[in-house]
């Protein structure tokens, strides 16, 4: 596992930007916060070779009215954009240079919270979808592996506050996940912006 900054210009099959510092600090452990009591944080089951699980984290979906999101069989219906995550869709928007009608929260409790190997590559995102990850509290680990060359498995810390924005051929090519880990590790919230088809 090759561990990366914020440059990934020479991996094939993805076009991968990391901004270590898109949010201030203050503004972001501001957000956390505000987050992290004001979201109506939801666990759902999912079930995997005939046996249900708790989801091992919370979510919530907020977006555009009717833009419905599915995926691992759970449907989520959106809440709709407060304040606060506007601005950010709108300084997200900025950066990346793509738009947005939804955004997919995530609540890891502690280190034993994850999300397993997978790729934002659901039908309703369309082909080569843009997404754009801003990650808040506590930094973890992003993993990384091409879905046809073995040798190409990287990770790279998020820290509270970043940017990482997955484009081009990025979900056809590449799995991500944020692994468990025993090491100690306070609440993180990741909030995942995506175009949901349709969409204006």
């Amino acid at each position: 596992m090759m561990l990366f900054g914020p440059d990934f210009s020479e991996l094939p099959d993805c076009e991968l930007t990391y901004i270590p510092d898109f949010l201030g600090a203050e503004k972001a452990e501001v957000l956390f916060q505000s987050l992290l009591k004001e979201v109506p944080w939801q666990e759902d089951t999912i079930t995997v070779f005939g046996k249900t699980y708790n989801q091992p984290r919370l979510t919530a979906l907020y977006g555009e009215a009717g833009k419905v999101y599915t995926y691992s069989g759970i449907s989520m219906h959106p809440h709709p954009f407060t304040p606060d995550l506007e601005e950010l869709r709108q300084l997200v928007a900025e950066k990346s240079g793509a738009t947005f009608s939804s955004v997919l929260l995530n609540l890891y409790r502690n280190g034993q919270d994850s999300n397993g190997w997978h790729a934002d590559n659901e039908a309703e995102l369309g082909n080569h979808p843009t997404i754009a990850s801003v990650s808040l509290g506590a930094a973890r680990y992003f993993h990384l592996k091409h879905r046809h060359r073995k040798d190409l498995r990287i990770k790279v810390l998020l820290e509270p506050g970043s940017l990482l924005v997955m484009a081009g051929a990025t979900q056809q090519y590449w799995l991500h996940q944020i692994p468990k880990t025993a090491r100690p590790v306070e609440a993180r919230i990741n909030l995942t912006f995506r175009k949901i088809l349709g969409a204006d």
